[in-house]
């Protein structure tokens, strides 16, 4: 590794933290066509599976913040995860199996429309009182399970953390308050991550020292991004929209040139 390439890739890094740390969440999506494009990453694959080591680590640390603050349903969170776990393996391994090339024009397609959610605006209410008991689990269990089996496979082909897709999957399984979906889904980011990563790691498609310039450019980035947040916690909204524009140009980008080159 050229000292040109490990300074990209603790800049990549920040940026990612950054930006998690700024509009808590997405930045994520950013890591493999960052890892590709800007740190030269040869293989999507390699990209794939280094990601998704920095992916689950940045989620474990903001996770250490939501438990503190009593925001995780952990029974519904464990049972989500667990699903997605076998999932997240399955599609890791399906992802392997793709063609490189084609598998950065999925991901720049899943980029799109990741970036089209993301700029509708979020619901903050919801039950706060809800919880997976012996009384609510004939009905919670099924839609916990399904949707964690389903948004783990998507995690696990892409090797992304997935927070966007398992914060609406939680509220429309439990119908939980926002707050309580976006800490929740970090136990299975966190664990989404971990499962792809060695699935990648197993099969030799991981960069360990890139990994590791990647985790430490994303801790610094996140500590800026989240003093900064809180200067503009008025203008979140807005702030979510600008950065949902900019993961839609970028799967423009990726898009056109996986088909064009």
């Amino acid at each position: 590794m050229s000292m040109l390439q490990a300074v990209l890739s603790i800049g990549s890094g920040s940026l990612v933290g950054f930006t998690l740390g700024l509009v808590g969440g997405g930045g994520s999506i950013l890591a493999v066509p960052l890892l590709v494009y800007v740190v030269g990453v040869s293989s999507p694959h390699v990209a794939i599976g280094t990601s998704a080591i920095a992916v689950a680590f940045s989620a474990a640390l903001s996770l250490t913040g939501h438990a503190r603050a009593h925001t995780v349903k952990w029974p519904c969170a464990l049972v989500f995860a667990l699903s997605g776990i076998v999932g997240a393996a399955g599609g890791a391994q399906l992802g392997k199996m793709v063609d490189g090339a084609r598998l950065l024009t999925l991901f720049g397609i899943l980029m799109i429309v990741i970036g089209g959610t993301m700029l509708r605006p979020r619901q903050s209410g919801g039950n706060p009182d809800v919880a997976l008991t012996r009384d609510t689990m004939r009905s919670m269990l099924p839609l916990l399970i399904g949707a964690g089996l389903l948004v783990g496979a998507l995690s696990g082909f892409f090797g992304i953390g997935g927070g966007f897709l398992v914060v609406p999957g939680l509220i429309g399984a439990t119908a939980m308050p926002l707050i309580n979906a976006i800490g929740s889904s970090l136990v299975s980011v966190a664990a989404f991550g971990l499962t792809t990563a060695a699935s990648y790691a197993w099969s030799g498609l991981v960069d360990w020292p890139l990994a590791g310039l990647f985790i430490v450019g994303g801790a610094l980035g996140g500590l800026f991004g989240t003093k900064l947040a809180r200067h503009l916690a008025g203008h979140k909204n807005a702030l979510g929209r600008i950065f949902a524009g900019i993961v839609i140009a970028v799967g423009l980008y990726v898009v056109v040139r996986s088909v064009v080159f």
